[in-house]
């Protein structure tokens, strides 16, 4: 029998009764399934935010997005009448994600690379422990949440819970990417981060940008401002780089779809925001930035490419890194980017440790470490292609 059907085999359905018991206290459901209120409650007392497993966000994608549709969740209640729920892992099995035929769950990315879970502050290490006996329940001999905070208060409570249970989590890969701190003065922050030459450049070309025109800063914050700057957005990476490439967010309709229905929602709730940076109305770039507690997130940006000489992008991160550390309520900004990023990394200096988490879910299984290290030969594998593949890519791109 292969590991696929050990694991189809072992993995709880979300029907069977044994769930449905109010007497048992975690469980492996559809995410569709779970309690918006419950879940709601449960994202804002969360030990660390994570906007992209909000239920305005997370629904549409699942609904929407091709391969991230329909996952799972792990969810961990406390009290056997299900009072509260403490945490909550959407999840894809292995064999979905990555092709693989392990008996792992894999920490859904709902369309942006963090898979921190929502863990219950009161007791952060009992709700973390609680995605942990779930995810044994279902069958997984393991959970692997790509892309988390690696010293983030969600981690150490999913440590400390697998090492009570006997259980040696692992760090299968770490990398880097740009985030702010946003506290302090902004302008002095950026003269130090860019340098006295790159931070004069930067002015002259927006005085280039200014002289048919003033340029003005506007952020988009009410459900319908939202929507109305988030057509203008889409228009304009679409027209990009990013349209030619296939990989703006209106290529896709359901990549569209899901959009449409998350940014406004999160508006509703004072968790979205869209930055423009306009010339006689013209747009010249444009910002998603979603917020979740005392974090932001940089989301997407987009600008007009035959403005690229005086780099409207850049600008408007500047206009958003000012906005942002004037804001009291907010102390980080996630960038969301990928690690040695050529436009945030030289303006945002501080990094965010982010880790790839391997957590055993049964002390005496078998299929663990192999599985562990079929994950780790398959990203290694990756990583020497990646150059092979953007080379073709380049290619292909040059050939149109």
């Amino acid at each position: 029998m292969s590991a696929t059907e050990i694991f189809s085999r072992s993995v709880v359905s979300p029907a069977s009764e044994h769930l449905k018991s109010k007497a048992l206290p975690h469980g492996f459901i559809n995410l569709a399934d779970v309690s918006q209120a419950a879940w709601t409650r449960l994202a804002g007392r969360a030990v660390e935010p994570n906007v992209f497993y909000d239920s305005a966000w997370a629904l549409p994608v699942a609904r929407h997005v091709e391969a991230r549709r329909d996952p799972m969740a792990l969810v961990a209640w406390d009290g056997a009448q299900h009072e509260r729920l403490t945490a909550l892992l959407p999840v894809m099995p292995a064999s979905r994600v990555y092709k693989l035929p392990i008996p792992v769950l894999v920490a859904w990315e709902g369309y942006a690379p963090l898979t921190t879970p929502l863990v219950d502050a009161e007791n952060a290490t009992a709700a973390a422990g609680g995605l942990i006996d779930a995810a044994a329940a279902s069958g997984a001999h393991a959970l692997l949440l790509p892309h988390c905070v690696r010293d983030g208060a969600a981690v150490r409570a999913l440590c400390q819970a697998a090492e009570s249970r006997g259980l040696t989590p692992h760090i299968l890969e770490e990398h880097q990417r740009a985030m702010l701190r946003a506290v302090g003065d902004a302008d002095a922050m950026l003269r130090e981060s860019l340098g006295a030459k790159r931070h004069k450049e930067l002015r002259r070309q927006h005085n280039r940008l200014s002289d048919t025109g003033d340029v003005v800063f506007r952020l988009a914050a009410t459900p319908q401002a939202v929507e109305t700057a988030l057509e203008k957005f889409l228009t304009l990476e679409k027209n990009g780089w990013k349209g030619a490439r296939g990989t703006a967010l209106a290529s896709s309709a359901g990549d569209a779809t899901f959009v449409r229905d998350a940014v406004p929602a999160l508006a509703a709730r004072q968790q979205c925001q869209i930055a423009t940076l306009t010339r006689n109305g013209e747009l010249l770039a444009s910002g998603i930035v979603l917020r979740a507690g005392h974090r932001a997130f940089y989301f997407k940006v987009a600008y007009d490419e035959a403005e690229s000489k005086n780099s409207p992008g850049v600008q408007l991160t500047l206009a958003i890194t000012r906005h942002l550390c004037a804001d009291p309520t907010i102390t980080e900004v996630d960038s969301t980017a990928d690690a040695d990023h050529p436009m945030i990394d030289h303006i945002w200096r501080d990094r965010l440790a982010v880790c790839d988490l391997y957590i055993p879910t049964k002390r005496s299984s078998l299929l663990a470490s192999p599985s562990r290290l079929l994950l780790q030969s398959r990203r290694a594998l990756r990583e020497r292609l990646k150059p092979l593949v953007h080379t073709v890519r380049d290619l292909k791109e040059k050939l149109r």
